[in-house]
């Protein structure tokens, strides 16, 4: 197998400094050690808990660490990294210099009406403005796009992604208030990575749950299926609460094409944050299964690329921003029917009367 697969994206000549906007659990476990690892230098860090910023700081050796986010915005020359939740974006947004350069952490935004809101203030106030969603950017789903960009695969027919997992929700307290949780904190992943691939679907069916032993979130599990038509058959199967232990447990994806076929797992899911290796497979012309190299994970690799890319566009050196907001609204509409799928309940069964439904006896066992 060709492992010469594109796995990294290409980092800017001059890096920017960075200002971290949020110094919680995501920002110390992917956000800083990425930039540390490429020597991005990290101007300051802003936290509305003024002890954990300062302990991240102390941790990656950053040397500011700013009071308010309207002191942080007054940094200078610099990329601003929101890592913070759905529900704050905005308010930070607005409070920006016009004109600046911004990551904004997954989702954008609670639903699709406040991701409209944060759109219309990008535009309005002139931002370079793009969503973290790195999966794209993670060596594995890297590699895929090229073989699928060299129509190394054929057309797809086939896409399944499956998670069979103990997500470790107690680390981000924040969620126990979130009105949607699952598809639009995790799952929105995939959703993206999908659209990336295979472009735009034309619907999606899906039913979203909560578990009973935490009354506390809204949804933790769901099935997703997304509509490409006649020929594309697309499925998401999410269960983020499997209490069996770690034998049973997935996380992957496998595509298939006509010509061959493709499957990467995702090791973060399996014991977040440090699970063992991402890996890939690709079966191509009747071939067996053949194992590519990978040069690294969804965590903390794919999270080089964001930065690297939204850095890159505001110095001309990428003619594309990835997970533009232009760009991001459309997972988020994604994101948005399948709730609205999934409060619609579905099609009722119809109704039999007492003969067809075997009330004279009958029935199967």
């Amino acid at each position: 197998m060709d492992t010469a697969l594109t796995q990294a994206w290409p980092t800017p000549t001059r890096p920017t400094p960075i200002v971290l906007i949020g110094a919680g659990a995501i920002a110390r476990t992917a956000h800083l050690p990425a930039y540390q690892r490429l020597r991005f230098p990290v101007a300051g860090v802003f936290d509305i808990n003024s002890d954990v910023a300062r302990a991240t700081a102390d941790s990656f050796r950053i040397g500011q660490v700013f009071e308010t986010v309207d002191q942080a915005c007054t940094a200078g020359a610099v990329v601003f990294d929101l890592a913070v939740p759905g529900d704050q974006i905005l308010a930070i947004l607005e409070r920006l210099p016009v004109g600046a350069a911004v990551l904004i952490q997954k989702p954008m935004g609670r639903d699709l009406a406040e991701a409209r809101r944060i759109l219309q203030c990008a535009r309005d106030r002139r931002l370079v403005a793009a969503v973290n969603f790195q999966l794209r950017f993670s060596p594995g789903m890297l590699a895929l796009h090229d073989l699928l960009e060299h129509d190394a695969l054929g057309a797809l027919v086939d896409i399944d992604v499956r998670i069979v997992i103990d997500q470790p929700w107690h680390l981000w307290t924040f969620m126990e208030r979130a009105p949607r949780l699952e598809i639009v904190y995790h799952s929105i992943h995939y959703l993206d990575a999908i659209r990336w691939l295979a472009g735009e679907p034309s619907g999606a069916y899906c039913r979203a749950v909560a578990h009973p032993d935490m009354p506390r979130l809204r949804d933790t599990r769901s099935s997703i299926i997304l509509n490409y038509g006649d020929h594309l058959r697309c499925s998401l199967v999410m269960n983020h609460t499997h209490r069996a232990g770690p034998q049973h447990r997935t996380s992957q994806l496998i595509v298939e094409g006509t010509r061959g076929a493709a499957r990467l797992t995702w090791g973060v899911n399996l014991s977040y944050p440090s699970g063992p290796p991402d890996t890939m497979e690709v079966a191509i012309g009747g071939g067996g299964w053949q194992e590519v190299p990978l040069r690294g994970s969804w965590f903390i690799e794919a999270f080089e690329g964001p930065m690297s890319n939204l850095q890159r566009y505001v110095a001309g050196e990428d003619p594309i921003l990835m997970g533009a907001v232009d760009d991001a609204i459309k997972t988020m509409a994604v994101t948005e029917a399948c709730y609205q799928s999934s409060d619609g309940g579905g099609t009722p069964i119809p109704a039999l009367d007492r003969f067809e439904g075997g009330g004279a006896g009958g029935g199967s066992h």
